[in-house]
């Protein structure tokens, strides 16, 4: 009964509610300076790409954690009211 219980749980709509955060790949700089020089407007480019992620990666961890706060708040009044019931 217990595992039939946790299975209902795990695959309960709202049960994967959380979001994926994916932290941006750092910009790639070439060691051979003529390189650099030679790919500048692509490797500024990709450093431009690089902050504007980073910055939507740290609202996304952010509103993700805040989501977790809240589910784990939820969870603790719903552990509480299970108590009850049983009579714990």
């Amino acid at each position: 009964m217990k595992i039939q219980a946790l299975a209902f749980l795990m695959l309960a709509p709202g049960a994967s509610q959380a979001e994926s955060c994916f932290a941006p790949v750092r910009p790639f700089v070439p060691s051979d300076s003529q390189a650099a020089k030679d790919y500048s407007d692509i490797i500024r480019r990709d450093f431009e790409i690089y902050i504007s992620d980073i910055q939507d990666y740290f609202r996304c961890l952010e509103q993700e954690r805040a989501r977790a706060f809240e589910e784990a708040r939820e969870v603790s009044q719903d552990y509480g009211r299970f108590l009850e019931l049983v009579g714990d």
